[in-house]
């Protein structure tokens, strides 16, 4: 057993405003207890006005970094010691990481999207299309660009919110991106390779679906999804239907786990011990 002074040093955490119920929790102190760390992974809410003095108190105790999400990933960065590359693009961080003694921010969502998307295909010099321009889709848009994406079509229903998107796409990251403004039953482009929903359409509403042209899913295509309840979302049932290879969003939560961890702890943690527990926690 670890001594409490050692303890404080292998306490990582999650801070968050509604912190109760984050299944997170279940599954990356499941890999934790795999790999015999002697490790927490500890859910602490944290009012707006007090994220300044958590970092610093998580900083004091040793804290080996946290995880952070809404509201706290933009106004979290003016408390930390620097930036990782694709959070600096994005201007959002999502998790903490302590290096040589600073706090260092980087953001998983898109790159646990990009892991659970090279189980199927590697997008370097692909054609993609992606649904939405909020904080899921704003991370992925940036990693597939990092990555070496062709060509970046953004459908937004929200023209200066997705205008904006494709501006730091073309201007950080030098990216052939363009905006569609989401039309009724989009129809996606001939030669297109991946299909994403990066938005919250059918979060908790199976029955929910993209505006979008079925037809126009190719078999061959790859389609994505963000959604991870119901694990099999109405859009993925459908392509899937067509021929298109589906992957899940529970996938993109693991595989952020998976990132976090090997920031924190330098080991590669087993992705089915972690994805099991995972779907334990959630009930899936």
């Amino acid at each position: 057993m670890s001594t409490p002074a050692n303890f404080l040093h292998e306490l990582v955490g999650s801070m968050s405003q509604g912190a109760a119920g984050n299944p997170t929790v279940a599954m990356i102190e499941a890999a934790f207890v795999h790999h015999g760390l002697h490790w927490r992974y500890v859910n602490m809410e944290v009012a707006p006005a007090d994220i300044g003095a958590a970092v610093r108190g998580a900083k004091a105790m040793g804290f080996r970094g946290f995880n952070c999400s809404l509201p706290h990933k933009v106004t979290v960065i003016q408390h930390l010691d620097g930036l990782g590359e694709s959070a600096e693009v994005m201007g959002a961080v999502n998790c903490v990481v302590r290096r040589d003694g600073k706090f260092v921010g980087e953001n998983t969502d898109g790159k646990g999207f990009l892991k659970s998307l090279r189980t199927a295909i590697d997008p370097k010099g692909k054609s993609v299309v992606l649904f939405g321009a909020g904080g899921a889709a704003r991370a992925i848009a940036v990693e597939l660009g990092l990555a070496g994406t062709q060509r970046i079509t953004l459908v937004n229903r929200s023209e200066s919110r997705g205008a904006e998107l494709v501006g730091l796409l073309r201007d950080k990251l030098e990216v052939d991106a363009n905006l569609v403004v989401w039309p009724e039953n989009y129809a996606v482009p001939a030669g297109t390779d991946v299909v994403i929903n990066g938005t919250s359409i059918g979060l908790y509403s199976p029955e929910s679906r993209l505006d979008l042209d079925i037809n126009s899913l190719k078999q061959g295509m790859v389609t994505a999804d963000v959604v991870f309840s119901p694990v099999r979302t109405r859009f993925l049932n459908e392509s899937a239907a067509r021929g298109c290879l589906a992957i899940d969003g529970l996938g993109m939560l693991v595989n952020q786990g998976i990132v976090g961890i090997q920031y924190w702890t330098g080991i590669d943690p087993d992705a089915a011990v972690m994805r099991k527990a995972l779907e334990a926690a959630m009930g899936v």
